[in-house]
C-alpha cells in the first residue's frame, strides 16, 4: 500500500499531468466564484477533453477544477451574500457580515486556510479509511438517510435568530417547493399550477440566487452605498493575516468539522449540500459565547468552509470503491473514470491502488494550491467591498440571471429567478430565514424517496427501532430543545442570536407573510386529499403542521403588529415607518427594472436585454455619464458572447422579434 501512495504521488507530479492539474485550478477558481457555474459544468465542459488522454491526466485536469470550486466560491459568498455554489450557503451567514464591517480580507483568510486544511484532511482520511469504512457505508440505509436529513433541518431550522418557529415553517416551506412536479413514486403531477416548465421540478439554482443574490444587490442599489457600510480606512482588524490567525486559534473547530464533512461526504445523497449546515450548527452549538454568529463571527466562517472541502475526498470513496456516485458530480466523475476504462470496485483498490491514490493526491495538491493563489489575489478581490455599489449591481446582475439560466435554458428560470427574488426581499425584511428553504429544498426528494423506501421494506413504521436512527432521533429531540432553551433565554436578555435576516424583523411585513403561508399550506394540504395515498402521504405530513405552525406565528406577530401600531400613533403611521423601514419604494423600481429586462428579452433577445440593462440602470439610477454606461453595457455584450456564447455554447431564448 505504501508502495502505491509513492507511486500515486510521483504521477501527479509528472509531465503533463501536473501542468492539467494547475489549468484545472485555475478553471476550477473561476467557476467557483461566479455565481451559477460551480462544479458540475465545469465537469460538463471539461469532460469531453479528457477523451484520448491518460487516466492521470485526466483526473488531474477534473479534479484538479472539481476540488477547488468549494474554496473559490467563497468569494461570492462573503463579497456579495451569494452562495457561489450549494456548498457555500451558510459561509453567507457571517461572511457577508464580515464583508459589511469591512472585514473581508479577514474572512478570505480564515476561509481558504481552513478550506486547504480541509482538503487535505479529507483527501488524507480517505486514504487512510479505505479498508475501513465499508461497513459504515453499508449501515446507513434509507432510514438513516432519512433521519439524517431531517437532523439536518432540525439544526438549520433552529438556528433561525429570534424564532425558531419561523425557521421550522420555512423548512417546511422549502419541503413543500420540493414537492413541486410529478412524484417520486407515481406519475401524478403536484402544485404545478398548470405549467409545464414547473412538472420537472422547481429548480435549485434560479431559488437560490433569487432568494439570495436579489435582495442583496437590491440593498446595494437602494442605499447607494458600497458593500461596507464603513470607509476602507475606518475598517479594524480586517487584515489577511488576522484571518490565517483565527484558523489558527480555532484549529479544534476546523479539525471537528473536517472530519464531519470528510464522514458525511461518503454517504450517497447528501454530501456537500449539507455538511456545511451540520458544521454551521455544531459550531454555533458548541460555542460558549453564541452572540456574534450571523452577525460577522469569524467561527461561522471557518466551521462551514473547513467541512464542505472535506467532502471533496470523502465523496470520492463509494464512488471509487463501490460504484456509488453519490451526487452528480461524483456520478459525471464516475463516467469518466469508465470512459478510461476504468472500473469501480475491488480493482481500484487493488491493481489500480496508485491511479486511486494519483486522485487523492490531486485533490491534496489542487487544495494547497488554491488557498496558495486566493491568498495573493484575495487582498485585491476584498477591495471590491469599497467600491460604489452601483457599479456592483449591474455586472452580478448579468451573472445572476445567466447563472439562473444554465440549469434549464428556459425563460421559466428568470421568471422564477424574479419572484424567489421578491420572496426573499419579503422574507428577510420580515424576519424570516432563507436558508433553511434552499436546504429543505434540497433534502425534499432525498427524505421523500428515503421515507417512502423506508416504510416498504420495514412494513410501516419498524425502521424507527434501528440503532443508528435512534440515535439520529436523540440528536433531533436534543438539537430542538437546546434551541428551545437558547431562544428563551436570549428572548429575556434582548441578546437574540441572529443570521441576518432575522435582526431586519418587521412585523407589519412578517404579519401578512404568515398569513399568505398559512392559506398556502391549507390549500395544499386541501389540494394533496385528492391524490392517491402513496402520493400525498409526504405533503400533508410537511403541510398540516406547517399550517398549525403559521397560525401560532401569525398571532404572535399580530399582537406584536397592534403593540407597534399603538406605540406608533395609528395604522397608516405604523404603515409609512414599515415601509420606510423596509425600502418599499426602492424596491419596487428595482423589480421594475429586473421586470423590464424580462419582457426586453422575450421580444428582443437575452444578449441585448441584459446589457441595455447595464447601461439605463448605470444612466438612471447609477447617474453615471454615456461614457461610462454604453463602455460598461458593451464589456459586458462582449462577455456575453465570447463566454456564454463562443465558449459555453448556450443555447439561448428565441425572441419575438425573429417572428416578425
Amino acid at each position: 500500500m505504501f508502495e502505491a501512495l509513492i507511486s500515486g504521488l510521483s504521477l501527479v507530479f509528472q509531465w503533463p499531468a501536473i501542468g492539467y492539474l494547475v489549468l484545472g485550478v485555475f478553471l476550477g477558481i473561476w467557476v467557483g466564484a461566479v455565481p451559477g457555474l460551480g462544479g458540475i459544468i465545469g465537469l460538463v465542459i471539461l469532460l469531453p477533453f479528457t477523451y484520448g488522454m491518460d487516466p492521470v491526466s485526466a483526473f488531474a485536469l477534473l479534479l484538479g477544477m472539481f476540488a477547488v470550486t468549494s474554496t473559490s466560491d467563497t468569494i461570492a459568498s462573503v463579497m456579495l451574500g451569494i452562495p457561489g455554489t450549494a456548498a457555500s450557503q451558510a459561509t453567507i451567514l457571517d461572511g457577508y457580515p464580515m464583508a459589511q464591517q469591512g472585514k473581508a480580507a479577514r474572512a478570505f483568510g480564515a476561509a481558504f486556510t481552513v478550506s486547504a486544511f480541509g482538503g487535505v484532511f479529507g483527501a488524507l482520511i480517505l486514504a487512510v479509511s479505505i479498508p475501513l469504512v465499508l461497513p459504515i457505508i453499508l449501515a446507513f440505509g434509507s432510514p438513516e438517510l432519512l433521519m439524517l436529513g431531517m437532523l439536518g433541518l432540525a439544526m438549520v431550522g433552529s438556528l433561525s435568530g429570534g424564532s425558531m418557529l419561523k425557521g421550522l415553517i420555512v423548512a417546511l416551506l422549502g419541503l413543500m417547493m420540493a414537492m413541486i412536479g410529478y412524484a417520486e413514486t407515481a406519475p401524478v403531477p403536484r402544485y404545478w399550477f398548470g405549467t409545464s416548465y414547473l412538472l420537472d421540478g422547481l429548480p435549485l439554482i434560479p431559488v437560490v440566487l433569487g432568494l439570495f443574490a436579489i435582495p442583496e444587490l437590491m440593498e446595494l442599489a437602494i442605499r447607494d452605498s458600497s458593500i461596507a457600510r464603513i470607509p476602507r480606512e475606518q475598517s479594524q482588524g480586517g487584515g489577511m493575516i488576522e484571518g490565517i490567525k483565527d484558523a489558527f486559534r480555532n484549529w479544534w473547530l476546523a479539525l471537528r468539522c473536517a472530519a464531519l464533512g470528510t464522514y458525511v461526504g461518503m454517504l450517497p445523497g447528501l454530501g456537500a449540500a449539507v455538511v456545511d449546515w451540520f458544521a454551521y450548527g455544531h459550531a454555533v452549538q458548541s460555542a460558549k459565547d453564541k452572540s456574534k454568529f450571523g452577525r460577522g463571527d469569524v467561527r461561522g466562517v471557518i466551521a462551514p468552509e473547513a467541512a464542505n472541502n472535506a467532502t471533496r475526498g470523502g465523496a470520492l470513496l463509494p464512488m471509487v470503491a463501490f460504484g456509488i456516485p453519490g451526487s452528480l458530480g461524483t456520478a459525471i466523475l464516475m463516467g469518466a473514470l469508465l470512459i478510461q476504462g476504468l472500473k469501480p470496485g475491488p480493482e481500484m483498490l487493488t491493481d489500480k491502488l496508485n491511479i486511486t491514490f494519483s486522485m487523492i493526491w490531486t485533490i491534496v495538491v489542487a487544495n494547497i494550491l488554491v488557498a496558495g493563489l486566493l491568498m495573493v489575489w484575495s487582498n485585491q478581490v476584498a477591495k471590491i467591498a469599497f467600491l460604489r455599489g452601483h457599479l456592483i449591481v449591474p455586472g452580478v446582475i448579468m451573472f445572476v440571471f445567466m447563472g439562473a439560466w444554465l440549469g434549464g435554458a428556459s425563460m421559466g428560470d428568470w421568471i422564477a429567478c424574479l419572484i424567489m427574488g421578491i420572496i426573499g426581499f419579503l422574507m428577510k425584511r420580515g424576519g424570516w430565514p432563507r436558508p433553511p428553504l434552499v436546504l429543505a429544498l434540497i433534502l425534499g426528494p432525498i427524505l421523500e424517496n428515503a421515507y417512502h423506501i423506508s416504510m416498504r421494506v420495514h412494513d410501516g413504521l419498524g425502521w424507527t427501532t434501528r440503532p443508528i436512527v435512534l440515535v439520529i432521533i436523540g440528536l433531533i429531540i436534543i438539537t430542538l430543545f437546546f434551541s428551545f432553551r437558547g431562544s428563551r433565554k436570549t428572548a429575556k436578555s434582548k441578546d437574540t442570536l441572529v443570521t441576518g435576516d432575522s435582526a431586519e424583523t418587521n412585523v407589519l411585513i412578517s404579519a401578512p407573510f404568515a398569513a399568505l403561508l398559512g392559506l398556502f399550506f391549507v390549500w395544499a394540504a386541501v389540494e394533496a386529499l385528492s391524490w392517491p395515498t402513496m402520493v400525498n402521504e409526504f405533503p400533508l405530513t410537511a403541510a398540516i403542521p406547517a399550517a398549525l405552525l403559521s397560525i401560532v406565528v401569525l398571532f404572535m406577530e399580530t399582537k406584536a403588529a397592534r403593540y407597534e401600531i399603538t406605540q406608533i400613533g395609528g395604522f397608516r403611521a405604523a404603515a409609512l415607518d414599515a415601509s420606510e423601514r423596509a425600502f418599499i419604494g426602492g424596491a419596487a423600481r428595482f423589480f421594475g427594472y429586473l421586470i423590464g429586462l424580462i419582457i426586453v428579452a422575450y421580444l428582443f433577445g437575452q444578449m441585448i436585454a441584459l446589457s441595455l440593462f447595464i447601461c439605463v440602470y448605470l444612466l438612471r439610477w447609477g447617474e453615471y455619464s454615456w461614457k461610462i454606461s454604453v463602455s460598461y453595457a458593451a464589456v459586458g455584450l462582449l462577455f456575453l458572447y465570447g463566454f456564454y456564447d463562443r465558449v459555453m455554447n448556450v443555447f439561448w431564448h428565441m425572441p419575438l422579434i425573429y417572428g416578425f
